[in-house]
């Protein structure tokens, strides 16, 4: 795991990530990039199957701001507010924050982009602040919202 960035929460200063997860998809990595980092494109794919995300706001920039909420099939809202830590374009994302608002939910999240012959290598490491039934079962959320990404990505 990369070093912490200033302002970085509690889960960054872990020696090892909770999650990693690779996946490639079959696109340049321009694309990829830009649907993990417009609004419009990150609403349609976020969340595992049978989630609906709103974002209320997504500033992608060093210190920009980032919520959404992602609507369950049972109804409730699971909210996320955080912030970038770092932002380069197209290669990686760096971002914090807390799920249903709470400091004590601390999740924070690296994502790189690789340039694999014309395919990008997407590669997720997260830690957590908290153990939980949702920490153990992030791998099966994250490879469902991997899927759902496969699929817009298709569609564009």
């Amino acid at each position: 795991m990369a070093a912490p960035q200033a302002g970085a929460g509690k889960a960054a200063n872990k020696k090892t990530p909770d999650l990693v997860l690779t996946r490639v998809f079959d696109a340049p990595r321009e694309v990829v990039f830009k649907v993990w980092t417009d609004p419009k494109h990150v609403a349609q794919w976020w969340g595992p199957r049978g989630f609906q995300t709103t974002i209320h706001e997504m500033d992608v920039r060093r210190g920009g701001r980032w919520r959404y909420a992602m609507r369950g099939p049972d109804g409730n809202d699971y909210p996320f507010d955080g912030v970038f830590i770092e932002v380069v374009k197209p290669e990686r994302l760096v971002f914090d924050g807390a799920i249903l608002g709470d400091p004590k939910l601390g999740v924070w999240t690296e994502v790189t982009f690789a340039d694999d012959e014309g395919k990008t290598k997407v590669s997720v490491r997260q830690a957590y602040s908290f153990e939980s039934d949702a920490t153990r079962g992030a791998p099966i959320g994250w490879n469902q919202q991997f899927d759902r990404l496969v699929e817009y990505l298709v569609r564009l």
